[in-house]
């Protein structure tokens, strides 16, 4: 990605993710809004006047990190959003184990109440540790890594969500999922 996809990408992100009246966006139940609505936003809001749909979906295509979907002259965040108003989702069968970094200052709370989805609206799990950790040092130095009994909590009726290749969705993990890494 180049520096500009980067920042395109930021931005796309904040307008599909977080704040998409900012941007005078309407997202469907299921988070889609046109690429080219999207487009004449950002032209406005960013001054991006040379700004074309081709650009988007080629920041989409090249991104290392799947975070955007576009389908059919649509495009969505896969994941990540906090705004109002539940994104529909369709659960789907977990790997057996999920992963989850997070700061040692929440261990004790996450003890008690598991895992939530705070000011998002899905808990975010990784596909594999070292993607969890990353995710984790966002938060602290040194993150705990939780590990998710996912397929056990979707047997006991938790719902999870494909969020991409690396990154799964749950609504809440009860704390009778979660164990402590011991780096097996």
């Amino acid at each position: 990605m180049t520096l500009r996809d980067v920042d395109l990408s930021r931005v796309v992100s904040h307008a599909l993710r977080h704040e998409p009246w900012v941007y005078e966006l309407e997202l469907d139940g299921q988070g889609w809004v046109s690429l080219e609505s999207l487009v004449e936003a950002l032209r406005l809001e960013r001054d991006w006047s040379a700004l074309t749909v081709a650009d988007v979906e080629s920041m989409v295509s090249g991104a290392s990190k799947q975070r955007h979907e576009v389908r059919d002259g649509r495009i969505r965040a896969l994941y990540g959003h906090s705004v109002q108003g539940r994104i529909e989702r369709a659960s789907a069968q977990p790997p057996p184990r999920l992963f989850h970094g997070t700061s040692p200052g929440t261990v004790a709370v996450i003890r008690v109440q598991g895992l939530r989805p705070m000011g998002r609206q899905f808990v975010h799990l990784s596909v594999d540790r070292d993607t969890a950790r990353a995710v984790g040092k966002r938060k602290a130095p040194n993150p705990v890594i939780l590990v998710v009994e996912a397929q056990v909590a979707a047997e006991a009726g938790v719902a999870f969500y494909a969020g991409n290749e690396k990154v799964w969705l749950a609504d809440e993990v009860s704390p009778a999922f979660i164990t402590w890494d011991a780096g097996d």
